[in-house]
This record gives C-alpha cells, sequence and structure tokens, in this order.
C-alpha cells in the first residue's frame, strides 16, 4: 500500500451484509471480522445485517442501502460459491450499473496463494450500483481477511496512491 500521508483520511459508511441461511448474529464470525476491520480503519460502519440465500431478499437489502446516502460502500460476505444457495453475483447483477472485473480477479489472485487453485470456486466480485460501490467476498473468515486486508483497506483508503476508490465518489454518478 502506498499510503500518502500529507493527504487527509476520509472516513466513509460501509455497510455489512452477510448472505447464509444458516449463520445468526451470535455465530456471524466472518461479518464480526469484517466489521471490526472497518471500525479500526477508521470509517463507519453504517448498518449491518444478515440475509438468506434469496436473490429477492439480498436484492431488497441492497436496494435499501443503496437508496441510502449515508452509506457509501456494500460489503457482502458469503453466496459466492458454486451450489445452488450461491446467488449472491446474482443477485449483483440485478442491481448493478457496472462490473468492477478487476476485484474478482486481484482477489483469486491473492486467494491463490492461500488455497490454491480452490480459489477457482470462488465467484468473489464487485459491481457500481447507482453511485455505491458492492463487494462481494466469499464467507469464510479466510476470504473476508484477505479481500478486506489485501484490497479494500487500501482501496477505500482516501490516501492511497496512485489512486483509490474514495476519490471517485463525487462522480460515479455522472453521466
Amino acid at each position: 500500500m502506498a499510503i500518502d500521508e500529507t493527504r487527509s483520511f476520509r472516513p466513509i459508511n460501509i455497510a455489512v451484509l452477510t448472505v447464509s441461511d444458516t449463520r445468526t448474529a451470535a455465530d456471524d464470525t466472518s461479518g464480526d471480522i469484517l466489521a471490526a476491520r472497518i471500525e479500526s480503519a477508521g470509517h463507519r460502519l453504517a448498518a449491518r445485517e444478515i440475509s438468506r440465500d434469496s436473490q429477492d431478499e439480498i436484492v431488497a437489502h441492497l436496494h435499501r442501502w443503496i437508496e441510502d446516502e449515508e452509506i457509501d460502500a456494500i460489503v457482502t460476505t458469503g453466496g459466492t460459491g458454486l451450489t445452488g444457495r450461491d446467488v449472491t453475483p446474482e443477485a449483483l447483477d440485478r442491481i448493478k450499473d457496472r462490473d468492477i472485473p478487476g476485484f474478482g480477479e486481484l482477489f483469486r489472485w491473492i486467494s491463490y496463494e492461500t488455497i490454491g487453485t480452490s480459489t477457482i470456486q470462488s465467484r468473489a466480485c464487485a459491481v457500481l450500483a447507482r453511485g455505491t460501490y458492492i463487494f462481494a467476498l466469499p464467507g469464510s473468515n479466510g476470504a473476508v481477511k484477505d479481500g478486506w486486508d489485501r484490497i479494500l483497506a487500501e482501496q477505500l483508503d482516501s490516501r492511497n496512491r496512485p489512486c483509490n476508490f474514495v476519490e471517485l465518489m463525487p462522480r460515479l454518478r455522472e453521466k
């Protein structure tokens, strides 16, 4: 990470959505990890919820948060695998304006260092929807750590050089 200390840190508001048919607030360890990392980085945890593995339910959560002008970015965890109940990427397809293909590509490259070729089973992805960033990470604790620590912590830091997602935020709704 190339942090330029001459630049000001700009905290943003981030919502976390855990996608799971089995997790509850009591055992949502990947959501706990994300929430802790978001706050320790100096950002604000704007919302945190759990959704079942249902496209309609995921889309409803995302629409509500996209419409909330206080939420700048959303990070989901879970639902990015290959099974029939893994529908997070399909939910994102229903609401996106643009894909951010480099996110998934970079995530799998980083993940390869940890889990080898098993990373091809991940459909981690990111999109832009009406001016809001949405990043979909796998549900494992290791995947959440890799995604936050090695991608999002840098790209959501306004001091990161040569560029970062935060500096683009004022222009995301341009036509």
